[in-house]
């Protein structure tokens, strides 16, 4: 499931530069779960070269991030947010509190 997750998690955000048959591909068998049979009959094609259209598309995601890192970068981004989040409400109206420091110091690591 994990490994569903995170290559949809990618063509998310390098799904536009697959093909057109790499992105349906991908689409359908990651995102609605269809089989290499259902996306074989749609592209009219066999099982095996939708078995390999999926791991050239996947090779290929995993490519973009190594190169581009979108996706680390947006996920330590929320991870930060979250901090963020939580900081901000703890501290409420309190501006005496020491944790500002924190929320500024992460508000300036997020402005990178």
């Amino acid at each position: 499931m994990e490994h569903f997750i995170r290559v949809y998690q990618l063509f998310s955000f390098y799904g536009q530069l697959l093909t057109e048959k790499q992105r349906l591909a991908v689409e359908w068998y990651f995102g609605h779960d269809l089989s290499l049979a259902e996306i074989a009959s749609e592209l009219g094609i066999s099982r095996q070269a939708v078995h390999d259209l999926l791991k050239r598309a996947e090779q290929t995601l995993t490519a973009y991030e190594e190169k581009l890192g979108l996706a680390e970068s947006y996920a330590r981004r929320q991870e930060q947010l979250a901090k963020l989040d939580q900081l901000l409400k703890q501290l409420r109206d309190d501006e005496a509190d020491p944790r500002w420091q924190q929320v500024f110091a992460l508000l300036a690591e997020l402005s990178k």
